[in-house]
């Protein structure tokens, strides 16, 4: 209380002074109209900044959670669409548009959203690390895609969390085909650049043409018919000759990877694919 009564009377000249300055200017802007205008709109104006600061700041935090809200929002519509078009079949209208509901890759599956929390892509195998385990319905063997391409497989799961072995990993080999002609053959990474990836084991009779789609083949479980894979970028023979291989451009952006979609599978017979990874995976340890 000292220091207060110290303070007032050291500085009650300045304090004065300042109290009869805001009962001028408070004269001023209440009796005259001109003064009173120009002291509101200044007043807007700096209030409307920092507002806007402060909405944009705001915003840029729940980026991440209006993302999220979006990506369930689609599958969400995905999944009524899915239901709409099995109802259509069900009552068989539309026999034509029946035909192209039942090419629809994603068609009567139940996707599960999860998000990256880890992904490598300058090693021989790579893997990805995702934020969604048992408890959320993932299983070992469910195909990952993103909202491009496909991503890899299921490969290890714990409660909370998956491993997958990413399209970009020496044990992948993913059954694909040329969309327009239905040429099939197996997808597989060579490492190096990770946009990339080769098509082989495609006969020498075969015809294609430099950007020809590629997507899955649907000859295993794991992986639906239709889903997008990449381009053709480059044309060549494989080792022996006897057929072609392919240099595909990858649809998905492994570097940019940040929320996924998980495929669960119509049958649980098994690819293999998975045995062979621990089986090299035990020998290098």
């Amino acid at each position: 209380m000292r220091n207060l009564l110290n303070f007032l009377i050291k500085y009650n000249n300045w304090l004065l002074f300042v109290f009869l300055e805001g009962i001028s200017f408070s004269l001023l802007f209440q009796l005259n109209h001109y003064q009173q205008s120009t002291f509101f709109t200044s007043a807007n104006a700096a209030v409307g900044s920092v507002y806007k600061l402060e909405s944009e700041v705001t915003s840029y935090f729940y980026l991440k959670t209006a993302n999220k809200e979006l990506l369930d929002r689609n599958i969400e519509l995905e999944q009524q669409l899915a239901n709409v078009r099995a109802e259509m079949h069900r009552m068989n209208v539309d026999s034509m548009g029946i035909d192209s509901i039942m090419a629809k890759p994603l068609w009567g599956r139940n996707l599960i959203r999860a998000g990256v929390i880890g992904n490598s892509l300058d090693k021989a195998d790579n893997y990805v690390t995702l934020d969604k385990g048992s408890d959320d319905g993932v299983r070992t063997e469910m195909g990952v895609i993103d909202r491009n391409g496909i991503v890899g497989i299921v490969y290890l799961t714990t409660r909370k969390y998956s491993i997958v072995i990413s399209a970009l990993n020496s044990n992948s080999s993913i059954s694909c085909k040329i969309a327009k002609n239905g040429y099939f053959g197996s997808l597989k990474w060579e490492g190096g650049d990770a946009r990339y990836a080769y098509l082989d084991e495609l006969p020498r009779h075969a015809r294609f043409s430099l950007g020809d789609t590629v997507v899955t083949s649907g000859y295993s479980d794991v992986f639906p018919a239709g889903l997008m894979v990449g381009t053709v970028d480059h044309i060549g023979n494989s080792r022996d000759g006897l057929s072609f291989k392919l240099k595909i451009r990858l649809a998905t952006d492994f570097g940019k990877l940040s929320d996924v979609r998980i495929i669960p599978r119509v049958n649980r017979a098994g690819s293999g694919l998975l045995k062979q990874a621990a089986m090299k995976q035990s020998a290098d340890e």
